[in-house]
Order: structure tokens, then C-alpha cells, then sequence
């Protein structure tokens, strides 16, 4: 079976869904989602999307607080184009019928919170589940637009590639497992676009939700486009520690509403440091693993108990409930919580309208690396980043497709690396092999890392990859073989990118280079593939 489309979106989170809808206008548009099409890092994000819409805020305090949370790796071009759009974007999302919190005295405006490195409060919110109420919207509206064709439980393999008249390699569509099927089909298109989040499951602890595994960034890289910043990963600093619980982030925004973090005997692990418990991730999280380490604790806590308890419950519903079911009550006792890893701050490398370094190939959302986020991403400017650049990429993409014109593949072989008949892997083997990286990791490549660290891991991973490349050749292909390979190609540039970075710097801290190094490492970490995919042969025509 071969599908066709004039845009094929990998993908379903805010980045993708907004893409798609605004690329309707344009063409025809496929999604696809590896699982169920709301099991996305946008819909578990609770804190909001950061926008100028206050009276005593500026465009400037925006640009300004963002590069300062990069650490002076940030683009500027790329912060200001973001920040300038941002009062738009939530224009957009309102006309949709977002259903973002109102001011109590002004029912026609959002309501502002605060989050860590913020100077001001611009942080539009729906409660604690702004994520979840930006992807229900979009969502539907995806599932019941006319030309828009969203498909569950369809995982990307890899990109098929053509090769240029001028020598040069271009997607032309993507192999996808349906997993009800096992059948893996080429899925063809004038564009593809690399949607598909971030890659928190790399580490043994984290916030992201379990499809978290870094497809589209290990796609992208095996197709030949280049990556930047991949060292920087951010680790959220209050992720619920509970026995029951895996992955429930507690919002930035219950600091920016006066919470504490304070250790077993109640000190303040903020005080006296610049702008206290609002400081950026990079250096909250770093003071409270410190913290853990002096004392032994195995967490620490958040304590928002001073605020009153109708507050509370009605600020933060969600982060209420799920406490409270757990045996936790917020209005009167801390939160006991732990660092764990929330997001990719690098990625693919891309422009300022999302185009890869491979011609006809785009990312955006997290996956992507704009120059926005530099080495230390400031909160709520990640749903932001999704909505602008899709938003961007939307307008380069249909520009070059009616610049190139033509059909899509229509004649095309079958995947080069199916073969029927071919035995499944055993569970052990995959379970083992994403046990040991997701272990290694958390322990040498996390918080704060060493060349010697840095060094095991590398040798250890190296050991994994054949082996997990031996299964991919040898065994049958299914979703948790894919995840894996995909996996260790994350792990691999995180610890490459992190090797070379000889200087400690916003989200990557190390005992082997405690300081920051301007003269040397002002400067994006770009690392290039060069061994990409080979095109996929004569078949068919444009």
C-alpha cells in the first residue's frame, strides 16, 4: 500500500497539530502518531505558554529574560522573532476556543502566572492543564477538518530518499510500521515534517510520557541532517516523587505562586540565591541535587501550605487531585519532589522557518533546535516555540512546494529492510538493552557529568548500539525495537555533543570543567552524520 499527501506531519503534539490545520489551506495533509494521537509531551504540560500581554511587560523583558536563561547561547534573531509572535499565537488560539483562564476582574483577558527566570508575569494558562486544553482543541479540529487524515498507532522508520539532479539527497516520504498490521508501507510526500517531541525516556527518571523517545531526532540524523545542542538536556526540578508515580511533573508555576523548596528539616534550599525559588531550571535543579547529596535524602520538598487552600484547589486542580490521591494534601503539607529529565534542548538543526540541513525535510516543536532555547530553555517558552514556528514553517514549506511542483512517488518497491518470515526479538533483549542505557545515563550523563563519566557511557552504549543494530537486520520489526535503535541514537549525540563541550554551562554542569568558558565554547555544538541513508534507488518518477 503506498499513501499519498502534499504534507506528511510526524507527529501530534501542539507543533504538528498546528502545522497540519494551517497547512490545509494549502494542500493535502497526513498525520501520523505512533500511539494514540493525544499521547504527547504537549498534552501532560501544565504551566502555560509565555507571551507579552500585560500592561508592565515589553517585548524587550521577554527577549531579555530568555537569553538570559540560554546563558549566552541563545540566537537572538531567532528570541525576538519568537517573542514577537507570541501575543499572536495566543490571539489564534483564543479564537479557537482555547479556554485559557480569565482575569477575575477581567473576564475578556487571560490571566498572567509567573514562572522560574520571568521578570514579569506572562504566563497565559488554562489552570494547570494548559497543555491538555491546547491539544483537545487542536486535536478535534484535526479529526474533523476535510483533508486532514490523522492515523493512530502508525510508527515512523525512516525517510526515503531521492536524489537530486544537483547531486543532493531529499525526502520524498517515510517508511511506517502499522502496528495493528505489522505491515510496513512507504508514505509519500512533496514535504515531510519531523513533529514528534522530545526524548525524555533516555533517562531512567522523567517527566515525559513513555513515546518520548526521541524518533524524529534519530530519523532526522540518519537521513543526514545535522544536530546542534544536543549536550543540553533540562532536567524539571519538582517531578512528584512517589512510589506509585512515575512521571507527574509539579508545575513551575506552584513556585511562581509562592512555593518553597525546602529539604527534610525545612532550611530553604533557594535562599539567598539570585531571584530565590524563581530562578531558572538549570540552577534550581543543580541546588536541589547538591542538596540531596549533603543531606542523603533521596528528594526534597515543595511547600505551598502558606497559601490559602481554596486557592490552591482552584489554581492548581489537577496538581491538587492527583496529590491528594496519593495521600498528599497540598493545602497542608509539602510536596515531596525530585529533578528529573523534561526536556530536549537541542536537536535538529534548523532556520528560522524550520528547514532542516536536508533539503525538503522540516522540524519543529522540540525536536528542532531554532537558537531559541540556547543551554538552558526558560519556562513556558516551549509551547510558544511550537505555535510560531510551525506557524513559519508553514509558509516556507508551501512556498517550496509550489516553487518545485509536481507529483509525489507513485512507483515504489518495498521497504529494503522487511523481510517475511523473519522471527520477533525476544522482550528480553529489547527490555535489557533500554534498562541499561536509560540506567547508564541518569548515572554518568545527568545533572552534573565528568569526562570519566562521560567516557564509561560512551563505551558502554557503544557495545549496546551493535547490539541493538544486530536486532534491527535479524529480527522482526515492531514498535519496541524501533524505540530502542532510536533510543541509543539519542544517547549517542548526547554523549558525543556533552564530550566535546570542555566548560560547565547552563544545563550541562562538569566536575572535570566547573567553569564557563566564553573565549572557547560560546558556541553551538553541531555535530554531522557522516554515513547518512543511501537514496532509495530509480523507482518512480516525479
Amino acid at each position: 500500500m503506498i499513501v499519498t499527501s502534499d504534507y506528511l506531519v510526524i507527529g501530534t503534539g501542539v507543533a504538528g497539530l498546528s502545522f497540519a490545520l494551517k497547512a490545509r489551506r494549502h494542500g493535502s495533509v497526513v498525520i501520523l502518531a505512533k500511539r494514540k494521537a493525544d499521547d504527547t509531551n504537549t498534552n501532560l504540560a501544565q504551566g502555560g505558554i509565555a507571551a507579552v500581554m500585560g500592561e508592565d511587560d515589553m517585548l524587550e523583558l521577554h527577549v531579555g529574560d530568555t537569553l538570559d536563561s540560554g546563558c549566552g547561547l541563545s540566537h537572538p534573531d531567532a528570541v525576538k522573532t519568537v517573542v514577537e509572535a507570541g501575543p499572536r499565537m495566543i490571539q489564534e488560539l483564543l479564537e479557537l476556543g482555547v479556554p485559557f483562564t480569565s482575569q477575575i476582574d477581567h473576564p475578556d483577558l487571560p490571566e498572567l502566572g509567573r514562572e522560574g527566570g520571568h521578570s514579569r508575569r506572562r504566563i497565559i494558562h488554562a489552570k494547570d492543564m494548559t497543555g491538555q486544553a491546547v491539544q483537545k482543541v487542536l486535536g478535534n479540529l484535526a479529526l474533523t477538518t476535510p483533508g486532514v487524515s490523522v492515523l493512530e498507532c502508525h510508527q515512523a522508520l525512516d525517510l526515503i530518499m531521492r536524489t537530486e539532479p544537483d547531486g543532493r539527497a531529499r525526502p520524498i516520504g517515510v517508511w511506517v510500521l502499522d502496528a495493528s498490521t505489522g505491515a510496513v508501507s512507504p508514505y509519500l510526500a512533496k514535504v515531510v515534517v519531523l513533529a514528534s517531541g522530545g526524548s525524555g525516556k533516555v533517562y531512567l527518571y522523567t517527566t515525559n510520557p513513555d513515546g518520548a523517545t526521541g524518533d524524529g531526532l534519530a530519523i532526522g540524523w540518519r537521513a543526514g541532517a545535522k544536530v546542534s545542542n544536543m549536550e543540553f538536556v533540562q532536567f524539571h526540578p519538582t517531578c512528584l516523587y512517589h512510589p506509585l508515580t512515575r512521571n507527574f511533573l509539579i508545575s513551575e508555576a506552584v513556585r511562581g505562586e509562592g512555593g518553597k523548596l525546602v529539604d527534610n528539616d525545612g532550611r530553604a534550599i533557594m535562599e539567598g540565591r539570585p531571584m530565590g525559588d524563581l530562578a531558572t531550571r538549570d540552577k534550581v535543579a543543580l541546588a536541589i541535587d547538591a542538596s540531596m547529596k549533603k543531606t542523603g535524602a533521596q528528594n526534597v520538598f515543595l511547600d505551598i501550605t502558606h497559601r490559602p487552600a481554596e486557592f490552591l484547589r482552584d489554581r492548581f486542580p489537577k496538581i491538587h487531585q492527583t496529590c491528594l490521591s496519593l495521600g498528599i494534601d497540598i493545602t497542608r503539607e509539602p510536596i515531596p519532589v525530585v529533578p528529573a529529565a523534561h526536556y530536549q534542548c537541542g536537536g535538529l538543526l534548523v532556520d528560522i522557518d524550520g528547514r532542516t540541513t536536508v533539503p525538503g525535510l522540516y522540524a519543529v516543536g522540540e525536536v528542532a533546535a531554532t537558537g531559541l532555547h540556547g543551554a538552558n530553555r526558560l519556562a513556558s517558552n516551549s509551547l510558544l516555540e511550537a505555535l510560531v514556528m510551525a506557524d513559519r514553517a508553514v509558509t516556507a514549506a508551501t512556498a517550496e512546494i509550489e516553487g518545485r511542483g509536481g507529483p509525489v512517488f507513485t512507483d515504489f518497491s518495498p521497504w529494503p529492510g522487511f523481510k517475511v518470515g523473519r522471527a520477533p526479538a525476544e522482550a528480553v533483549f529489547i527490555t535489557h538493552s533500554w534498562d541499561e542505557i536509560r540506567r547508564f545515563m541518569w548515572n554518568y550523563v545527568g545533572l552534573v557529568r565528568s569526562d570519566q563519566r562521560l567516557s564509561m557511557a560512551a563505551r558502554r552504549l557503544e557495545m549496546v548500539k551493535g547490539e541493538i543494530d544486530d536486532f534491527f537486520r535479524n529480527f522482526e520489526v515492531d514498535a519496541n525495537l524501533i524505540e530502542v535503535r532510536n533510543i541509543a541514537v539519542v544517547a549517542d549525540l548526547i554523549i558525543r555533543s556533552a564530550m566535546l563541550r570542555k566548560e560547565s554551562r547552563g544545563l550541562h554542569y562538569s566536575l572535570s570543567w566547573p567553569e564557563r568558558d566564553d573565549a572557547k565554547f560560546k558556541r553551538d555544538t553541531v555535530l554531522e552524520n557522516s554515513d547518512p541513508l543511501p537514496p532509495a534507488g530509480p523507482q518512480g518518477s516525479m
